[in-house]
């Protein structure tokens, strides 16, 4: 049987050296990082390794004892000077790289996960977020199990048989939400992708604006099936809408998004919630037809190459699923994949493009060209599937802001000329 221990008492369980991993997104332990973050000293010589999510977790890094490793697939801007001097090391991985970095590399002294209390059987739910949980519980020596009952208890999400738990505490935690707003580019982005998507298909999506806006025009499709690595509140639209197959078992590995998604979970029984070595595992990709992937991008140079991870030459993210979706709607039958990202960024007074002729100095190229189908702006669809080096570079000219297009057209010409 576990041991109980006090929230006020978590920090005890780790010492000097140890190897702690830290589930992110609506999964995260707000409650253990928050006792480590009330004395430094309390995480001393720790290393952790997280799976902390930009927009919806943010770390403290500041806070902890200087000597403190953390590991995460994310950058975040607040994170730019720890990278530099060594406490945060940001791991250029995919998730299916990172589930095969665990099952290879990765033995935790403490994983840390919070739970459902256990059901009549013993068992204890993940709820709305798994992530990489099941290979860890697989590698760690000890497992603290932080218990709330405001973690929704999804009869098909994984859970962990309460005896298997070496250490629990109660908690009363909310569980991270996220939401956003629309625009009228946003909306037009979400229109052309609409058009992509046929009756039948199977879909993944982020977070964001454009996922929110696209499951509002979805809810007129019919037979839909989820195969995402995240879903949010556009789930509860498009079941209640009618919009889903209730024949296919809807699969994510996290849930994240408003109160509301929380409490309706626990009634939607066509839904299960697995490990990312299943929801970004290839071959399933494979064998789901009709799979379209979309995915955002920082910026989309006329080869195709795709930059998700660095702004202006700072890294401000991680590539995180996406180049495991792609190549998987890639090869899927009669699947896609889908890039979507605003023709433009800045105000009004500077404005600059995000088709650019390369991806811009320091840029990382995060998405290759052989994973892109499709390149989404508010001024159209970019379709470069089957099409030449030449024919998509004029595509990618054809979706660019027209303000800009002259002038990518002349920086094509240059290229062209030496290919």
């Amino acid at each position: 049987m576990p041991s109980s221990i006090a929230i006020d008492k978590l920090s005890t369980l780790v010492s000097s050296g140890d190897l702690v991993y830290l589930p992110g997104s609506s999964g995260a332990p707000l409650a253990f990082v928050d006792e480590l973050l009330k004395d430094q000293q309390r995480s001393e010589g720790l290393q952790l390794l997280t799976t902390y999510v930009p927009g919806i977790n943010a770390l403290d890094i500041d806070r902890l004892h200087p000597s403190i490793k953390v590991s995460g697939l994310f950058m975040q801007p607040g994170l730019s000077t720890a990278q530099r001097d060594g406490r945060y090391r940001a791991l250029p991985m995919t998730y299916a790289g990172f589930v095969r970095h665990i099952q290879d590399d990765v033995a935790p002294d403490l994983a840390v996960v919070q739970v459902s209390p256990p059901d009549s059987n013993g068992r204890c739910t993940l709820g709305a977020a798994v992530e990489f949980m099941p290979e860890v519980l697989k590698k760690s020596q000890r497992v603290l199990g932080l218990i709330n009952r405001k973690v929704p208890q999804i009869r098909g999400a994984f859970s962990i048989d309460h005896a298997q738990l070496t250490h629990v505490c109660e908690v009363d935690t909310d569980l991270p939400t996220y939401s956003t707003d629309s625009d009228p580019a946003t909306e037009a982005i979400a229109a052309h992708i609409a058009s992509l998507v046929a009756d039948g298909a199977a879909l993944q999506v982020g977070l964001g604006k454009v996922p929110a806006a696209l499951s509002r025009l979805l809810r007129n499709h019919r037979k839909l099936r989820l195969h995402s690595g995240m879903l949010s509140d556009g789930l509860i639209e498009l079941a209640e809408a009618g919009a889903l197959d209730n024949d296919f078992l809807h699969t994510t590995t996290v849930l994240v998004g408003s109160e509301k998604l929380y409490q309706w979970l626990p009634g939607f029984d066509n839904l299960r919630v697995v490990g990312c070595d299943i929801t970004h595992h290839l071959p399933i990709m494979i064998g789901t037809p009709g799979l379209v992937a979309v995915n955002s991008a920082l910026e989309v140079d006329l080869f195709g190459q795709c930059n998700l991870e660095h702004a202006n030459g700072r890294a401000v993210s991680g590539c995180g699923g996406a180049p495991d979706f792609a190549r998987g709607a890639r090869m899927s039958p009669g699947g896609c994949s889908i890039v979507a990202l605003n023709a433009t960024f800045g105000s009004k007074d500077k404005i600059g493009t995000r088709i650019l002729p390369t991806l811009s100095l320091n840029a990382v190229t995060s998405l290759s060209r052989v994973d892109v189908d499709n390149v989404v702006t508010e001024f159209g669809i970019a379709r470069l599937r089957g099409r030449s080096v030449h024919e998509r570079a004029q595509a990618l000219i054809g979706v660019a802001a027209p303000q800009f297009r002259d002038e990518l057209q002349a920086a094509w010409n240059g290229i062209a000329a030496k290919l």
